[in-house]
């Protein structure tokens, strides 16, 4: 018992550490959540966190929250889910119940008005180190990066659970495929070698 609520509170502060420093939402928590749960505390490899962070953009709710819980209940079940999550809003409720109780008496300031356009720029670096992080595990051959240069114009012109939901269709297609040993006229030849040792052995469509 002292060893799992020794645990839930190391969850509880790493993300209550993370919440408050985090401007610009979820996406710039990513490389934050990574570093702390991966490269610090290694409750988490790498690929895990890339599920985890592609699982928390495909349901309803903030990515920073959903990744939380998600992270929480890898690590230590639901417990560790509800721990992650109280410790990723409490920060953030918070500052925003204080900065609206103060907004009255500092809004319109020139200095503040400034402070915020910087910090919105900043933002932006923050988010495409994050995409850049996740892309060096998630791109893995030529129809992932395929999947990933069709998904980003695509997001202007198309919501983005539909984009998710396509991906996701295309990878249980082409996986379907990948996993058919090749039949063409080399057929004998490539039934003889050990297909877990050759993967390219397995064709990703018809004739390829």
């Amino acid at each position: 018992m002292k060893e799992q609520g020794r645990k839930l509170f190391q969850i509880f502060w790493t993300f209550f550490k993370i919440s408050p420093v985090s401007f610009g939402g979820g996406y710039a928590m990513i490389p934050l959540i990574e570093k702390e749960i991966n490269e610090k505390k290694k409750w988490l490899t790498r690929d895990d966190m890339t599920e985890v962070f592609a699982l928390s953009q495909t349901v309803p709710g903030g990515v920073g929250v959903n990744s939380a819980a998600f992270i929480g209940h890898r690590i230590s079940g639901i417990k560790g889910a509800l721990t992650a999550v109280a410790g990723v809003s409490l920060p953030t409720f918070l500052i925003v119940l204080a900065l609206g109780l103060s907004y009255f008496f500092v809004q319109g300031h020139p200095k503040l008005e400034a402070a915020f356009v910087s910090i919105r720029v900043t933002i932006i670096a923050i988010i495409l180190y994050a995409a850049i992080k996740i892309a060096k595990t998630a791109i893995v051959d030529k129809i992932t990066f395929f999947i990933m240069t069709a998904g980003v114009p695509a997001l202007f012109f198309i919501h983005p659970f539909i984009v998710i939901f396509i991906g996701g269709l295309i990878g249980i297609v082409l996986t379907f495929f990948k996993k058919r040993p090749y039949t063409g006229a080399n057929s004998k030849q490539y039934k003889q070698e050990d297909a877990s040792k050759n993967p390219d052995n397995y064709m990703w469509g018809a004739g390829i």
